[in-house]
Protein backbone atom coordinates (compact mmCIF):
# COMPACT_ATOMS: atom_id res chain seq x y z
CA UNK A 1 0.00 0.00 0.00
CA UNK A 2 1.76 3.28 -0.81
CA UNK A 3 2.03 6.00 2.03
CA UNK A 4 0.74 9.42 1.21
CA UNK A 5 1.03 12.67 3.26
CA UNK A 6 -1.22 15.19 3.42
CA UNK A 7 -2.34 18.24 5.19
CA UNK A 8 -4.35 17.99 8.59
CA UNK A 9 -6.72 20.72 10.53
CA UNK A 10 -6.79 21.10 14.23
CA UNK A 11 -10.22 18.90 14.26
CA UNK A 12 -9.23 16.11 12.07
CA UNK A 13 -5.83 16.17 13.82
CA UNK A 14 -7.44 15.72 17.23
CA UNK A 15 -10.09 12.99 15.94
CA UNK A 16 -7.09 10.97 14.83
CA UNK A 17 -4.84 11.10 17.79
CA UNK A 18 -8.07 11.22 20.46
CA UNK A 19 -6.50 7.39 21.81
CA UNK A 20 -2.70 7.90 20.81
CA UNK A 21 0.13 8.15 23.32
CA UNK A 22 0.85 11.86 22.23
CA UNK A 23 3.75 13.49 23.23
CA UNK A 24 3.10 16.80 24.34
CA UNK A 25 4.88 18.69 22.07
CA UNK A 26 3.05 16.74 19.54
CA UNK A 27 -0.26 18.54 20.26
CA UNK A 28 -2.38 21.21 18.90
CA UNK A 29 -1.84 22.65 22.41
CA UNK A 30 1.58 22.98 21.93
CA UNK A 31 1.04 25.47 19.12
CA UNK A 32 0.70 28.37 21.84
CA UNK A 33 3.52 27.83 23.84
CA UNK A 34 5.24 27.35 20.40
CA UNK A 35 4.50 30.49 19.08
CA UNK A 36 6.16 32.44 21.88
CA UNK A 37 9.40 31.17 21.43
CA UNK A 38 11.78 33.70 19.25
CA UNK A 39 12.82 32.32 15.83
CA UNK A 40 10.58 29.66 16.52
CA UNK A 41 6.95 29.25 15.21
CA UNK A 42 4.14 26.27 14.36
CA UNK A 43 4.46 25.30 10.85
CA UNK A 44 1.65 22.19 10.52
CA UNK A 45 0.38 19.33 10.78
CA UNK A 46 0.51 16.47 8.33
CA UNK A 47 -1.12 12.68 7.73
CA UNK A 48 0.20 9.73 6.79
CA UNK A 49 -2.43 7.50 4.96
CA UNK A 50 -2.15 4.02 3.35
CA UNK A 51 -5.76 4.24 1.56
CA UNK A 52 -8.21 4.78 3.60
CA UNK A 53 -5.94 4.06 6.76
CA UNK A 54 -4.27 6.94 8.49
CA UNK A 55 -1.10 5.35 10.09
CA UNK A 56 1.11 8.42 11.55
CA UNK A 57 0.36 11.97 12.24
CA UNK A 58 3.46 14.68 12.85
CA UNK A 59 3.12 18.12 13.42
CA UNK A 60 5.97 20.78 13.15
CA UNK A 61 7.78 23.75 14.70
CA UNK A 62 9.62 26.30 12.21
CA UNK A 63 13.08 27.38 13.62
CA UNK A 64 15.02 30.33 11.48
CA UNK A 65 18.63 29.83 11.01
CA UNK A 66 18.77 33.28 8.88
CA UNK A 67 19.11 34.23 5.56
CA UNK A 68 16.32 32.78 4.52
CA UNK A 69 17.20 29.24 6.18
CA UNK A 70 15.40 27.32 8.13
CA UNK A 71 14.80 24.17 9.67
CA UNK A 72 11.39 21.91 10.69
CA UNK A 73 11.55 20.20 14.09
CA UNK A 74 8.88 17.10 14.77
CA UNK A 75 10.06 16.90 18.50
CA UNK A 76 8.83 13.03 19.19
CA UNK A 77 7.32 13.00 16.39
CA UNK A 78 6.22 11.43 13.70
CA UNK A 79 3.30 9.49 16.34
CA UNK A 80 2.40 6.24 14.95
CA UNK A 81 -0.92 5.05 14.79
CA UNK A 82 0.35 1.61 12.91
CA UNK A 83 3.60 -0.23 13.59
CA UNK A 84 5.97 1.81 12.19
CA UNK A 85 7.96 -0.58 9.73
CA UNK A 86 11.42 0.74 8.11
CA UNK A 87 9.50 0.97 4.87
CA UNK A 88 6.81 3.08 6.46
CA UNK A 89 9.26 4.76 8.39
CA UNK A 90 11.31 5.68 5.04
CA UNK A 91 8.15 6.04 2.78
CA UNK A 92 7.23 9.22 5.01
CA UNK A 93 10.59 10.62 4.72
CA UNK A 94 11.00 10.69 1.26
CA UNK A 95 7.54 12.20 0.32
CA UNK A 96 8.19 14.67 3.08
CA UNK A 97 11.47 15.69 1.73
CA UNK A 98 10.55 15.71 -2.00
CA UNK A 99 7.33 18.11 -0.54
CA UNK A 100 9.59 20.35 0.74
CA UNK A 101 12.18 21.07 -2.32
CA UNK A 102 8.97 21.82 -4.23
CA UNK A 103 7.20 24.11 -1.58
CA UNK A 104 9.96 25.55 0.57
CA UNK A 105 13.28 25.93 -0.65
CA UNK A 106 14.30 27.57 2.56
CA UNK A 107 14.16 24.47 4.77
CA UNK A 108 17.99 22.52 5.16
CA UNK A 109 16.49 20.00 6.70
CA UNK A 110 14.02 18.18 9.23
CA UNK A 111 14.92 17.24 12.40
CA UNK A 112 12.64 14.33 13.65
CA UNK A 113 12.42 10.62 15.28
CA UNK A 114 12.87 7.07 13.73
CA UNK A 115 12.92 3.97 15.10
CA UNK A 116 15.35 2.43 12.45
CA UNK A 117 18.24 4.13 11.37
CA UNK A 118 18.52 4.65 7.69
CA UNK A 119 20.96 6.17 5.02
CA UNK A 120 18.93 9.04 4.51
CA UNK A 121 19.53 10.09 8.38
CA UNK A 122 22.27 11.40 9.94
CA UNK A 123 23.14 12.46 13.94
CA UNK A 124 21.53 15.34 15.19
CA UNK A 125 23.67 18.30 14.79
CA UNK A 126 23.28 19.59 18.18
CA UNK A 127 21.23 18.28 21.48
CA UNK A 128 20.87 15.62 23.24
CA UNK A 129 18.58 12.55 22.18
CA UNK A 130 17.73 8.53 23.44
CA UNK A 131 16.64 5.61 21.43
CA UNK A 132 15.51 3.83 25.29
CA UNK A 133 13.36 4.45 27.71
CA UNK A 134 11.59 2.91 30.92
CA UNK A 135 7.72 2.65 30.76
CA UNK A 136 5.93 2.05 33.78
CA UNK A 137 3.33 -0.42 33.53
CA UNK A 138 0.21 1.39 35.98
CA UNK A 139 -2.56 -1.22 35.42
CA UNK A 140 -4.05 -3.10 38.01
CA UNK A 141 -3.55 -1.51 42.32
CA UNK A 142 -0.80 0.40 43.36
CA UNK A 143 0.25 -2.99 44.98
CA UNK A 144 0.76 -4.37 41.78
CA UNK A 145 2.85 -1.29 40.11
CA UNK A 146 5.06 -1.81 43.30
CA UNK A 147 5.53 -5.56 42.79
CA UNK A 148 6.77 -5.15 39.10
CA UNK A 149 9.47 -2.67 40.91
CA UNK A 150 13.03 -3.96 41.18
CA UNK A 151 13.81 -5.07 44.93
CA UNK A 152 15.92 -1.94 45.49
CA UNK A 153 13.29 0.19 43.83
CA UNK A 154 10.57 -1.02 46.47
CA UNK A 155 13.41 -0.62 49.17
CA UNK A 156 14.19 2.67 48.65
CA UNK A 157 10.26 3.66 48.45
CA UNK A 158 9.78 2.19 51.48
CA UNK A 159 12.59 3.66 52.91
CA UNK A 160 11.73 7.53 51.97
CA UNK A 161 7.95 6.37 52.92
CA UNK A 162 9.57 6.37 56.75
CA UNK A 163 11.54 9.71 56.65
CA UNK A 164 9.48 11.97 58.34
CA UNK A 165 8.99 15.70 57.40
CA UNK A 166 8.54 14.33 53.99
CA UNK A 167 5.06 15.37 52.18
CA UNK A 168 4.65 14.95 48.76
CA UNK A 169 2.17 17.65 47.03
CA UNK A 170 0.32 18.77 43.38
CA UNK A 171 1.48 22.47 43.06
CA UNK A 172 -0.18 22.23 39.13
CA UNK A 173 -1.16 25.69 38.24
CA UNK A 174 1.59 27.30 40.79
CA UNK A 175 2.41 30.79 40.16
CA UNK A 176 5.22 32.68 39.30
CA UNK A 177 6.50 33.08 42.91
CA UNK A 178 6.33 29.67 44.06
CA UNK A 179 7.41 28.49 39.91
CA UNK A 180 10.53 30.64 40.83
CA UNK A 181 11.28 29.00 44.11
CA UNK A 182 11.26 25.56 42.34
CA UNK A 183 13.48 26.62 39.49
CA UNK A 184 16.74 27.67 41.85
CA UNK A 185 16.72 23.69 42.79
CA UNK A 186 16.35 23.42 38.63
CA UNK A 187 19.43 25.52 38.70
CA UNK A 188 21.20 23.64 41.28
CA UNK A 189 20.81 20.38 39.33
CA UNK A 190 21.78 21.72 36.27
CA UNK A 191 24.81 23.04 37.88
CA UNK A 192 25.52 19.33 39.76
CA UNK A 193 24.63 17.34 36.13
CA UNK A 194 26.39 19.68 34.38
CA UNK A 195 23.70 20.71 31.39
CA UNK A 196 22.27 23.94 30.16
CA UNK A 197 18.73 25.56 31.64
CA UNK A 198 16.32 28.10 29.61
CA UNK A 199 15.49 30.75 31.42
CA UNK A 200 12.69 30.87 33.78
CA UNK A 201 10.27 32.50 32.07
CA UNK A 202 10.66 29.63 29.27
CA UNK A 203 9.29 27.11 31.46
CA UNK A 204 6.63 28.75 33.21
CA UNK A 205 4.90 30.68 30.33
CA UNK A 206 5.43 26.73 28.48
CA UNK A 207 3.11 25.55 31.78
CA UNK A 208 0.82 28.03 31.53
CA UNK A 209 0.21 28.15 27.88
CA UNK A 210 -0.34 24.65 27.42
CA UNK A 211 -2.44 24.19 30.58
CA UNK A 212 -2.74 22.55 33.19
CA UNK A 213 -4.98 20.13 32.08
CA UNK A 214 -1.75 18.56 30.22
CA UNK A 215 0.91 19.91 32.41
CA UNK A 216 0.98 18.68 35.60
CA UNK A 217 3.55 19.52 38.74
CA UNK A 218 4.21 17.44 42.15
CA UNK A 219 6.84 18.42 44.78
CA UNK A 220 8.20 16.68 47.98
CA UNK A 221 9.02 19.23 50.92
CA UNK A 222 11.02 18.39 53.60
CA UNK A 223 9.62 20.33 56.74
CA UNK A 224 7.93 22.60 54.43
CA UNK A 225 10.66 23.54 52.22
CA UNK A 226 10.58 22.28 48.65
CA UNK A 227 14.01 19.49 47.87
CA UNK A 228 12.51 17.91 44.55
CA UNK A 229 9.92 18.36 42.09
CA UNK A 230 8.91 16.75 38.86
CA UNK A 231 6.86 18.29 36.03
CA UNK A 232 4.63 15.38 34.12
CA UNK A 233 2.15 15.82 31.05
CA UNK A 234 -0.80 13.72 31.27
CA UNK A 235 -2.58 13.37 27.88
CA UNK A 236 -5.46 10.58 28.43
CA UNK A 237 -4.34 7.76 29.88
CA UNK A 238 -0.61 8.33 29.54
CA UNK A 239 1.70 10.16 31.13
CA UNK A 240 5.32 11.16 30.30
CA UNK A 241 7.51 12.45 32.80
CA UNK A 242 9.16 15.84 31.11
CA UNK A 243 11.46 17.38 33.74
CA UNK A 244 12.39 17.38 37.31
CA UNK A 245 15.01 18.66 40.18
CA UNK A 246 16.25 17.65 43.24
CA UNK A 247 18.81 19.66 46.25
CA UNK A 248 21.66 17.48 47.51
CA UNK A 249 20.06 16.91 50.40
CA UNK A 250 16.62 15.21 49.01
CA UNK A 251 19.26 12.63 47.39
CA UNK A 252 20.38 11.30 50.68
CA UNK A 253 16.69 11.26 52.04
CA UNK A 254 15.02 9.40 49.36
CA UNK A 255 13.09 12.19 48.19
CA UNK A 256 12.70 11.10 44.93
CA UNK A 257 11.89 7.81 45.29
CA UNK A 258 9.00 9.27 47.28
CA UNK A 259 8.11 11.71 44.60
CA UNK A 260 8.42 9.25 41.91
CA UNK A 261 6.19 6.56 44.02
CA UNK A 262 3.52 8.86 45.02
CA UNK A 263 3.36 10.45 41.13
CA UNK A 264 2.35 6.65 40.06
CA UNK A 265 -0.17 6.49 42.45
CA UNK A 266 -2.16 9.35 41.93
CA UNK A 267 -2.08 8.79 38.52
CA UNK A 268 -2.88 5.20 38.67
CA UNK A 269 -6.32 6.61 40.74
CA UNK A 270 -6.97 8.80 37.99
CA UNK A 271 -6.85 6.05 35.31
CA UNK A 272 -3.30 6.78 33.63
CA UNK A 273 -2.23 3.12 32.57
CA UNK A 274 1.31 3.84 31.33
CA UNK A 275 3.86 6.51 32.79
CA UNK A 276 7.35 7.10 30.60
CA UNK A 277 10.18 8.04 32.93
CA UNK A 278 12.17 9.42 29.42
CA UNK A 279 15.41 8.85 28.14
CA UNK A 280 17.79 6.72 29.42
CA UNK A 281 21.67 5.41 28.33
CA UNK A 282 21.86 2.87 25.88
CA UNK A 283 25.01 1.59 23.64
CA UNK A 284 24.91 4.67 21.10
CA UNK A 285 23.91 7.39 23.69
CA UNK A 286 25.80 5.94 26.84
CA UNK A 287 25.79 9.71 28.32
CA UNK A 288 22.16 9.16 29.95
CA UNK A 289 23.47 6.00 31.86
CA UNK A 290 23.42 7.42 34.97
CA UNK A 291 19.57 8.19 34.77
CA UNK A 292 19.34 3.90 33.82
CA UNK A 293 20.13 3.09 37.53
CA UNK A 294 17.32 5.36 38.65
CA UNK A 295 14.37 4.67 36.52
CA UNK A 296 14.86 1.24 35.67
CA UNK A 297 13.95 0.93 39.92
CA UNK A 298 10.43 1.74 38.77
CA UNK A 299 10.28 -0.89 35.99
CA UNK A 300 12.80 -2.94 35.02
CA UNK A 301 12.24 -3.53 31.28
CA UNK A 302 13.86 -0.93 28.96
CA UNK A 303 12.48 -0.59 25.75
CA UNK A 304 12.98 0.84 22.52
CA UNK A 305 12.91 4.85 21.65
CA UNK A 306 12.52 6.45 18.39
CA UNK A 307 15.72 8.56 18.85
CA UNK A 308 16.14 12.10 17.30
CA UNK A 309 17.69 12.12 13.57
CA UNK A 310 18.44 14.86 11.06
CA UNK A 311 17.19 14.46 7.57
CA UNK A 312 18.83 16.84 5.23
CA UNK A 313 16.46 18.32 2.87
CA UNK A 314 19.10 21.07 1.06
CA UNK A 315 22.22 18.55 1.13
CA UNK A 316 24.30 21.29 0.23
CA UNK A 317 23.32 23.97 2.76
CA UNK A 318 23.22 21.29 5.52
CA UNK A 319 26.49 21.17 4.91
CA UNK A 320 27.56 24.52 5.12
CA UNK A 321 25.62 24.58 8.42
CA UNK A 322 27.44 21.66 9.85
CA UNK A 323 30.77 23.46 8.92
CA UNK A 324 29.67 26.56 10.63
CA UNK A 325 28.72 24.85 13.66
CA UNK A 326 32.03 22.99 14.27
CA UNK A 327 33.87 26.26 13.25
CA UNK A 328 31.73 28.21 16.43
CA UNK A 329 32.78 24.87 18.32
CA UNK A 330 36.75 24.98 17.93
CA UNK A 331 36.54 28.63 18.44
CA UNK A 332 34.76 28.16 22.18
CA UNK A 333 37.89 25.58 22.67
CA UNK A 334 40.25 27.87 22.03
CA UNK A 335 38.70 30.27 23.75
CA UNK A 336 38.59 28.17 26.64
CA UNK A 337 42.37 27.08 26.67
CA UNK A 338 43.26 30.61 26.16
CA UNK A 339 41.31 31.77 29.60
CA UNK A 340 42.71 28.76 31.66
CA UNK A 341 46.16 30.73 30.97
Amino acid sequence: MTLQLRPSDDVEYRQLTADAAMPVEQTVEWDAYDATVPGRAPWGRLVAWEGRDAVAVVSFSKVAVGAGVSWLWAKFGPVWLAEPTPERERALRDQLAASLRRVDPGIAFVRLHARYDDMDLVPVMQGITFDSTVVVDLTGTPEDVMSRMKKRGRRDVRKAEREEGLTVTEDTGLDRAAFDELYALFEETGERAAFGVHPADRYFEMMRLVGPEIMRMFVVREAGVPVAWAQVNVIGSHATYSIGASGEAARHSGAPDLLQWEIMQRLQAEGVTSYDLGGVGSEEFDSLAGLTLFKTKFHPDVVPAAAARDLPVRTAVYRALVTGRDLKQKARRGLARVRRR
